[in-house]
């Protein structure tokens, strides 16, 4: 890996080729995310905090862990439909038609949805796996694409 180009780029990071506009973008497999901007890393070897704080919309699928919720006794949407649900909280978020507190206050099937949300701080070893990796890789005040973990399909909002 000496021959590195230009710099690394962070973890979970991957330089992808747009099929639409033959432009670069950048892909994070860890989180999903995709941004035409080059990622830059703290890079600094200082490692990652102890904790992250982190705020989430849970759409949970037939195939969950647990197929109810506050919202719905019995889930009976597909993963495909889940998916289908949190691209479109993604678009609504991202082109500014929605908030993410207001959307996760309202479809969230988690009990966090009365925080907007919110989880409060944690640390490693106290979410499933996927979801810790892609809440620790995000930057403050960044939102993952979909996160798939035994509960449904996420959105994953970084607050600190």
């Amino acid at each position: 890996m000496a021959d590195a180009e230009d710099e690394k780029l962070p973890s979970g990071w991957e330089k992808r080729m747009s099929r639409s506009s033959s432009r670069v973008y950048y892909f994070n497999h860890i989180t999903n995310a995709s941004q035409w901007e080059r990622p830059v890393g703290s890079g600094d070897g200082s490692g990652e905090p102890d904790k992250v704080r982190c705020s989430h919309l849970l759409v949970k699928h037939n195939q969950s862990r647990r197929p109810s919720s506050w919202r719905e006794e019995n889930i009976t949407r597909s993963k495909e439909e889940a998916l289908d649900l949190i691209q479109k909280y993604i678009e609504q978020i991202k082109s500014g038609e929605q908030e993410f507190e207001a959307l996760a206050s309202q479809f969230s099937d988690c009990s966090s949805a009365r925080n907007g949300g919110d989880l409060g701080p944690f640390g490693r070893g106290q979410m499933q796996k996927p979801f810790e990796d892609a809440s620790f890789a995000l930057k403050v005040g960044d939102m993952s694409g979909p996160v798939f973990t035994d509960s449904g399909v996420h959105i994953i909002l970084r607050t600190g």
